[in-house]
């Protein structure tokens, strides 16, 4: 069928689906004239046209529904998407509701809207992902589920050309952020525009924001790449695309008056900052394109859409021969001297987030151990059979880049190749998305060693616990097993050894092994203490639940947060505390493994400390857990758990009575009695609530003298059901002698369905909003008094901890799996010492980075008290030559590397494309991420220093 045929019937198609809309298609009918429809758009797709965002959770609620029907065999369809070709992720399972109205509200930013006038000044999430959060339909298949579901609201995005030859079609669901600064005058505000937008479109948007002459612009107005506050280009191009202009993610633009405009005034007498503008509200405004819609944030879409003839390997490997734009030189007006003979002033083009990348490579091709050894012939240390390794292929990728990046002039290159050879054989960082460089860079190094590995074939080598030899000879077998198997330029210049110790918790045993280290990250702590908050209930009925925030170290573990919470709640020598993790308002998990690192406790966590009496044997632990009905659907209702569950300790006998436990439950209850109202209860006041003799309850735990405020209160009696061990529920409230067998159960589960009725008789507020162990704050501006040392972090990384429960050890001789106390010591130092600063840390329900600023030295980094083998000769005085930074938040922000080029004694910024010199003070900042040191010493013969190394490491450790 021809595509105008195809496209006439989906056309077709959509006018049936119109018109049989009020009469409801069958979800058999929905699915296939969606996917008809879908795949018709995608096969036609050109730049320009409209895709619209839509919320994973409405598709795959819709996808099961249009689904349901489908039997499980009727898979083997390839015709578009999985989901719509008969297969759904429910896996058939129940009958799948028709949805409700679309709803895009989880992908909208809590912020302004950009225009309010406009749907497509809607804020989004600047962290949405496809596949997880939304899926991107053709215009024609929103325009159909609108016309069925209505809701929205709309996000419209355009295709624009992308991919390295600019023959692959993207959504471009994140358009370009720009900060606009106007001088003198010192207004700011914010614009969105695509990158495929001209300098052009740019220049007469500013003018409009900023209410300047369009007709006298040309003269009067100029706009500055003005990343970084400093003026890096005069953007005078009309025609050009900010793309090929290298315009980034929320960058700041110079609006530059010359003249008075509009026959005002230029400076009109606004107080003008330090920086040159005035301290004002920004604004922000979202400029109209002359041919694709403006969207919000920055960024190509994941989803990829086919180019015509042209597989991404085919576009990868194709020399192009027609003059691409961006090998212009961006270097006119950068503000880059170029006097002198010396090179290593060659930026790398942004690709499309490529800066990740950029960073560490420019870090890497300018130590100069590396610059030395892959501007000679290292072909011949190319290791072709490593099964280990790309073939020797990343090796000559790299090599070939370095020697364009120290080619004489100033015309930035283009890494297609390298990413490419990158792409091949490390798919994680494939495609145009964001990544972690410092990953990059451990991904870089352990592939050019392995493709430079020396040693052909591996021998087998058994290494040998210490079990009391001197640690100098376990050392020196350690790394000369370590060099048999692994010799190449990496070995030589960036690894070094440490020293570990591990201590068996239970039975002492110490293990001693030598590590080697390729880098060092460091963790960015000011205090060896954490604070942690918990709520504490007690089960005697003696008092309201209460909020505590105690602190506990740092590397400690579940005994030292057990030991504070007791010490925090004056807990008598009867009383025990069980600490729990509260999940979905059920006990998740006992905290009760004393051994346990306090590590594996994130800060997005709730935990709650009961009070119980100390167990006796035979005690089983109770659990009551709150459950209310909540409305599910028009003419539904269900049970559900609700606040926090609470515990009480049970004397376990083989039968039990219903009254003893309803006692024990309302003695738990008892501090969360509402004053002033009047209790009944239509049962025998002989068995009702505190009616009962107190020494008749039978758990022997509960001492409800300690509730004696409310021994006058006739309780009402409970709706309590018990959960048995075959999962049978018994009604706790239809009598109280009832017998309940406890013989088979390690503990009793029983639910208190709490009516209308009920809750108006107790403050269940205390039983819920239960905090996280650590609620981060707003981002304080103040700086500290004393900022972290880099020295702080080294101690803290060397510092006794014990393992997370995934990297248990064995004991050899316990003969068990330990969480065993890990401690490292600096043994061996590389020529060049590569730190990484761990800013980013992962919980299940946020990522957060440090913002710290850490005190490096760019000289003289002393280590010598650091290293503990005292043999060594070798100066333990390092340089700081390079690092990389990292600006912004989680998942997106922005990298540059700081670069000293050694010949010239001077620093550079290497932002991509743009370089620019920059003084030694600035080298320092809150962004500094990675960080690249070199020995200090007076020999600086390179590789040859290097080799010496290798041979001396290779006979012998005498110094």
């Amino acid at each position: 069928m021809t595509e105008v045929a195809t496209a006439s019937a989906a056309a077709t198609g959509i006018a049936m689906a119109t018109e049989k809309a009020a009469k409801e298609l069958s979800p058999e009918e929905e699915r296939v004239l969606i996917r008809d429809i879908a795949l018709t758009a995608e096969a036609n797709t050109k730049e320009g046209d409209s895709f619209f965002l839509i919320t994973q959770k409405w598709w795959q609620h819709w996808i099961d529904y249009v689904n349901q029907d489908q039997q499980p065999n009727n898979s083997n369809n390839n015709e578009g998407s999985s989901s719509l070709s008969g297969n759904s992720d429910s896996n058939g399972v129940g009958i799948s509701k028709r949805p409700s109205g679309i709803d895009n509200s989880d992908l909208i930013s809590d912020g302004p809207a950009e225009d309010a006038n406009s749907d497509d000044g809607v804020e989004i999430h600047d962290t949405l992902l496809e596949g997880r959060d939304y899926v991107l339909l053709p215009q024609q298949v929103w325009n159909l589920l609108f016309s069925w579901y209505g809701g929205g609201p709309a996000l419209s995005r355009k295709v624009i050309n992308s991919g390295l030859s600019q023959t692959e079609f993207a959504v471009e669901v994140y358009p370009l952020r720009l900060q606009l600064l106007v001088t003198p005058k010192g207004d700011r505000s914010t614009i969105r525009i695509s990158k495929k937008e001209t300098i052009g479109e740019l220049h007469r948007g500013a003018c409009e924001i900023f209410h300047l002459n369009l007709e006298q612009v040309i003269s009067d107005v100029c706009i500055w790449d003005y990343y970084g506050h400093r003026k890096h280009a005069l953007m005078n191009d009309m025609d050009k695309t900010l793309d090929d202009a290298n315009i980034q993610m929320d960058q700041d633009i110079l609006v530059e008056v010359l003249n008075n405009v509009n026959d005002t005034l230029v400076t009109d007498g606004t107080s003008i900052t330090d920086n040159g503008f005035a301290d004002k509200e920004a604004t922000s405004v979202l400029l109209e394109p002359s041919k694709s819609s403006l969207s919000i944030a920055g960024g190509l879409s994941a989803n990829k859409i086919a180019s015509k003839g042209y597989s991404a390997e085919q576009l990868q490997n194709q020399t192009l021969g027609c003059p691409n734009k961006e090998s212009d030189n961006h270097f006119e007006n950068s503000g880059v001297s170029t006097r002198g003979t010396f090179g290593g002033l060659t930026g790398l083009l942004n690709l499309g987030n490529t800066c990740f990348m950029n960073s560490a490579i420019q870090c890497l091709v300018h130590t100069p151990e590396f610059a030395r050894y892959f501007r000679e012939d290292y072909h011949q240390e190319i290791n072709w059979q490593n099964p280990l390794g790309m073939v020797g292929e990343l090796a000559l990728a790299f090599g070939e880049l370095l020697r364009k990046l120290w080619a004489p002039g100033r015309t930035p290159v283009a890494p297609r190749p390298f990413k490419a050879k990158l792409a091949r054989f490390a798919p994680q960082f494939s495609g145009y998305n964001q990544h972690d460089s410092q990953e990059l860079l451990a991904f870089l190094l352990d592939g050019l060693h392995e493709d430079l590995n020396r040693v052909k074939h591996k021998p087998y080598v058994n290494s040998r616990d210490a079990d009391g030899r001197p640690d100098e000879e376990v050392a020196d077998e350690y790394w000369a097993n370590h060099i048999a198997r692994n010799d190449s330029i990496i070995v030589d210049v960036c690894q070094g050894q440490y020293k570990s110790t591990l201590v068996c918790p239970v039975c002492n045993k110490v293990s001693v092994t030598f590590d080697p280290f390729m880098y060092l990250s460091l963790p960015l702590q000011f205090a060896t203490t954490r604070s942690m908050t918990i709520t504490i209930f007690t089960c005697d009925g003696s008092a309201l639940p209460s909020t505590c925030t105690i602190t506990v170290p740092k590397q400690g573990r579940y005994r030292d947060l057990i030991q504070a919470v007791s010490n925090a709640c004056s807990l008598k020598q009867t009383e025990e505390i069980k600490l729990v993790e509260i999940r979905n308002h059920l006990i998740h998990r006992f905290l009760d493994d004393s051994f346990v690192s306090l590590s594996t406790i994130k800060d997005d966590d709730h935990l709650a400390a009961y009070k119980i009496q100390k167990s006796a044997t035979g005690n089983v632990l109770l659990q009551l857990i709150h459950r209310r009905q909540e409305q599910e659907t028009s003419d539904a209702q269900r049970w559900k758990p609700f606040g926090t569950p609470l515990i009480s300790s049970l004397l376990c006998d083989d039968v039990i009575r219903s009254g003893v436990i309803q006692t024990i439950v309302q003695t738990m209850l008892t501090p969360l009695l509402k004053e002033g109202i009047e209790y009944s209860d239509d049962s025998d006041p002989s068995t009702s609530g505190m009616a009962r003799d107190p020494s008749d309850h039978g758990s022997g735990e509960v001492d409800t003298n300690c509730a004696s405020t409310s021994i006058n209160k006739v309780l009402p009696k409970l709706p309590l059901q018990l959960v048995d061990e075959s999962k049978t529920c018994i009604d706790l409230s239809a009598g109280d002698e009832k017998a309940i067998n406890l013989s088979a159960m390690s503990h009793v589960v029983v639910y208190l369905d709490w009516t209308s009725k009920l809750l108006e008789k107790f403050n269940i507020n205390y039983l819920e909003n239960l905090p996280e162990v650590f609620k981060y704050g707003p981002i304080t501006k103040k700086a500290r008094t004393e900022p972290l040392s880099l020295y702080t972090c080294l101690e803290a990384f060397l510092r006794e901890e014990p393992l997370v429960p995934e990297d248990m050890w064995y004991c050899p001789q316990c003969k068990e799996q330990r969480q065993a106390s890990k401690k490292l010591d600096l043994w061996r130092l590389p020529e060049v010492l590569v730190i990484h600063l761990k800013r980013f840390s992962y919980s299940r329900s946020m990522k957060h980075k440090v913002e710290t600023f850490v005190n490096f030295p760019i000289h003289d980094f002393d280590l010598t008290n650091y290293v503990a083998d005292k043999r060594s000769s070798c100066s333990q005085l390092y340089e700081l030559y390079a690092l990389t930074n990292h600006y912004g938040g989680m998942g997106s922000g922005h990298y540059t590397a700081h670069i000293k080029l050694l010949d010239e004694n001077k620093w550079y910024n290497f932002d991509d494309s743009h370089i620019s010199p920059i003084n030694e003070e600035d080298v320092k900042s809150a962004a500094a991420y990675v960080l690249f040191y070199r020995r200090a010493k007076s020999d600086t013969s390179g590789t040859s220093s290097a080799g010496s190394r290798r041979a001396r490491d290779k006979t012998s450790y005498k110094y």
